[in-house]
């Protein structure tokens, strides 16, 4: 997925989402451009639109979901064009996303409890049996079979970082359930033993402070890609610190993530702190899905450790965002109060980690939207915009499209499961928490962020 797209698998990932332009198109596709919302909005009162945009993002993970495996889909293309052999292609860490989305499908009434719990079973099942290395998954599995897609030549095995997005979600379900019933409580366990057989410990690539992203057993660490702060990743070092089996002392995280306190920023932008180095440039903002990804479990809210405050890190993300596309220093048309949020996502010209030093006039709705906890009166005004004014144009059944540009007259009716996953979490937990609660109250994870330094109200 486009995770750090900034780095190394940047080129990877333009080369795969650039297929977005191609001629092939599948047949069996179902969904049409027709397949978009009422534009009555007008009349909803906001806790209700809330709950519309969280009911239609939720269906991608349940009515769009790969039939076979229940797990998310990399991409569903309303418009029926997929690169080759890509429809039922599923994807590791939009999955993780799936697994909370669902939680809040069950907690909002959008599926019964029983239905949910199924659903669940089926993805835990496949996932159980499909391709793993060192207990780690890889980025994207056939969904048909469960065997490894290489995300790029060499990136054909082991994926830590989509791992951790994919654990962050299965430990959420596990505290979901485990006080069930005896289906659940089983189910429970089985998430339990699967999160456990995960060797963060190897990703050290021979005992080195730091984790490395990919490992691959025809490759071994070719991609040599050290995962260091600060970007999406923050929730890979958490959990390989938390792991009671395969775990990582914390020299791990001060001095590979953290950079020895070189982390630290002291640059301000539109007046507000930037707080870290983002990918390691003083005073750089990074795409915006680096406020959420780590954040769909870990709960910001008064979370500190000696190198930030991470709810000031990601508020000051978001107001510096909104702050950039207000200013509109390049002129582009739409940009605005209503229309703010740049991130990795579609591009007019294949696939782009946008933020303010990449801005190329596209609008990413799941920057602004899954922003909400963080700024949830500017995210609002920008789902008015987006169900109000642009309406069909950028809405489709399962909520706001990938990303538009009215710079350049660009509307493309496509998803990406990694930007809709967020939308419905974040959404959730600026409403009532829930995601943070359960995947704060993991034993393990409680463990973790004490071995590391962090301080919460959410520590026993």
């Amino acid at each position: 997925m486009k995770r750090t797209l900034l780095a190394i698998p940047l080129l990877a990932a333009q080369l795969f989402y650039g297929c977005q332009n191609s001629s092939e198109t599948s047949t069996t596709t179902t969904e049409t451009a027709a397949d978009t919302t009422a534009t009555d909005v007008k009349q909803l009162s906001d806790e209700e639109l809330l709950t519309r945009v969280q009911e239609q993002t939720f269906q991608y993970f349940l009515d769009g979901a790969e039939p076979n495996s229940g797990l998310a889909r990399e991409r569903i293309h309303i418009d029926g064009e997929y690169p080759q052999n890509d429809q039922n292609v599923v994807t590791t860490g939009a999955t993780g996303f799936g697994l909370m989305a669902i939680v809040v499908g069950i907690e909002r009434g959008f599926i019964t409890r029983e239905e949910g719990v199924q659903h669940l079973q089926k993805m835990v099942n496949f996932l159980e049996k499909a391709d793993r290395f060192h207990g780690a998954w890889p980025h994207w599995l056939h969904g048909e079979t469960g065997k490894v897609k290489p995300f790029s030549p060499k990136d054909d095995g082991a994926d830590l970082v989509e791992t951790a997005f994919l654990v962050q979600g299965m430990l959420t379900v596990r505290q979901y359930l485990q006080d069930g019933n005896e289906q659940e409580k089983a189910l429970a366990a089985q998430i339990d033993k699967l999160w456990k057989e995960v060797d963060w410990s190897w990703f050290r690539n021979g005992g080195q402070n730091a984790l490395y992203w990919h490992w691959s057993p025809n490759h071994g660490w070719a991609m040599n890609f050290p995962i260091r702060g600060y970007d999406e990743c923050l929730i890979t070092y958490v959990l390989a610190a938390s792991s009671p089996t395969h775990g990582v002392p914390a020299e791990v995280y001060h001095e590979g993530w953290a950079r020895s306190g070189a982390i630290k920023s002291d640059a301000t932008k539109y007046g507000h702190e930037v707080v870290l180095n983002h990918n390691g440039h003083k005073g750089s903002v990074g795409p915006m899905f680096w406020a959420h990804y780590s954040y769909l479990g870990l709960d910001p809210r008064e979370l500190t450790d000696k190198y930030a405050d991470y709810w000031k890190l990601n508020r000051n993300h978001t107001l510096i965002q909104r702050d950039y596309c207000v200013d509109n220093p390049k002129g582009y048309k739409g940009y605005g109060e209503n229309a703010w949020g740049l991130t990795a996502s579609y591009s007019v010209n294949g696939y782009s980690g946008h933020s303010p030093e990449n801005d190329l006039g596209v609008i990413t709705p799941t920057a602004a939207l899954s922003s909400y906890p963080y700024a949830p009166e500017e995210s609002m005004k920008v789902i008015r915009h987006l169900y109000e004014d642009l309406g069909d144009k950028v809405i489709g059944k399962y909520g706001p499209y990938d990303a538009y540009s009215e710079q350049d007259n660009w509307f493309p009716q496509r998803y990406l499961g990694i930007d809709q996953g967020p939308i419905v979490v974040m959404i959730e937990n600026g409403r009532t928490g829930l995601l943070w609660d359960l995947f704060m109250s993991a034993p393990e994870v409680q463990a973790g962020l004490k071995k590391l330094g962090f301080q919460s109200p959410q520590l026993k």
